[in-house]
């Protein structure tokens, strides 16, 4: 239950952080659509873990393994398995807290509903458990490729620290230019100092990653409780530590008026347009051909290498000491995780949408 995404391009993940591996399944990707390996691992080194002073130092190659679904370098239109094993576990960096709650984790939760827990650095609520998405999302991002649809997502905001720049002042292609993964340079430098800073302060801080969809038709999308929006929210909110999602202008909104905020029609070469576009591509839950865009805000990591109060699993009180290797900022590494989710999302409608009309 509730370990797939997806309705008609479904994906199913299993594994946990520190078992044996992690794994995706991938069912209903047309067939004879043509599997880049190579851009495959590399979604994959855009999320491991090690890449650089400001993520976590665990080292996982996370190679991804190819089990079925393809042949002669084609999908077969037959369920895709892959498969990621893990190499770098430090299981006793956990042994620690094995009976008690870290704050704001999930273990208690997991706890009181299952009555068991693998503690091992959460278990399958570890946000590990995103690399499988991650392989998912980079066939479905192939997917969208032959349709002309891109998918991006950046750093814009790490902690008070914002990107003033909207994306179409910016080259998305930069992105991965630097380790924080922000298109503007400047801003770049000082989130990573500011990064680098809290993580000599033993804390972590959190952040924001911005998507944008290019390229995407009119008609995605299904009333009434299959908005398109409200898919990509739940895509997102799925992602450990997200705090909140918003697209289009969002929260801003408000502060406007319904004649500035209106996106007017406009015909350009026989092509129907918006002048404006605070909808953010998407009007009644339905694409209407603009550039989708949208906010995500991700907390602080949850686990601080600090002494912190709590409770253990016989509700004595306890201190709970940080140990482990851990992002202190986990947006630099989300990036391709966004983009993932996004990539599903905007898939599955599209071959939702193929089934819609006669």
């Amino acid at each position: 239950m509730s370990n797939s995404f997806g309705r008609v391009f479904r994906i199913t993940t299993f594994g946990e952080s520190h078992g044996v591996g992690l794994g995706v399944t991938i069912d209903g990707c047309p067939a004879g659509l043509e599997v880049d390996t190579e851009f495959i691992q590399s979604e994959m080194d855009r999320r491991k873990p090690g890449q650089s002073k400001i993520t976590t130092q665990r080292k996982e190659g996370d190679k991804v393994e190819i089990l079925s679904g393809v042949f002669d370098g084609k999908t077969t239109g037959t369920p895709i398995g892959m498969v990621i094993y893990n190499g770098d576990q430090r299981s006793k960096d956990y042994s620690h807290i094995a009976d008690k709650y870290r704050p704001s984790h999930a273990d208690y939760t997991y706890q009181e509903k299952y009555g068991i827990r693998d503690y091992r650095g959460g278990g399958r609520s570890s946000a590990r458990e995103t690399a499988a998405r991650v392989a998912g999302g980079a066939l479905a991002k192939s997917f969208l490729d032959h349709k002309g649809i891109k998918v991006y997502a950046y750093v814009s905001q790490v902690g008070d620290l914002k990107l003033e720049k909207s994306y179409h002042e910016m080259d998305l292609e930069k992105t991965d230019d630097n380790i924080v993964r922000c298109p503007d340079q400047e801003t770049a430098e000082r989130m990573i100092e500011l990064i680098d800073q809290t993580r000599k302060d033993r804390d972590t801080i959190g952040g924001v990653v911005t998507g944008v969809i290019t390229g995407v038709p009119v008609g995605l999308g299904q009333p009434v409780f299959d908005k398109l929006h409200a898919e990509l929210g739940k895509a997102m909110l799925s992602i450990n530590a997200v705090k909140g999602f918003e697209y289009g202008s969002g929260f801003e909104g408000v502060k406007m008026k319904g004649s500035e905020h209106n996106d007017a029609f406009v015909s350009e070469e026989g092509n129907v347009k918006t002048t404006t576009n605070y909808s953010g591509g998407i009007q009644g839950g339905i694409s209407n051909g603009e550039d989708i865009y949208f906010n995500v805000a991700f907390k602080p990591v949850a686990t601080i290498m600090q002494d912190q109060a709590s409770i253990n699993e016989e509700g004595e009180e306890v201190t709970v000491s940080g140990k482990g290797r851990h992002d202190p900022c986990v947006v630099p590494r989300a990036v391709p995780i966004v983009e993932a989710m996004a990539a599903l999302v905007i898939s599955d409608f599209y071959l939702i949408n193929q089934t819609s009309k006669l």
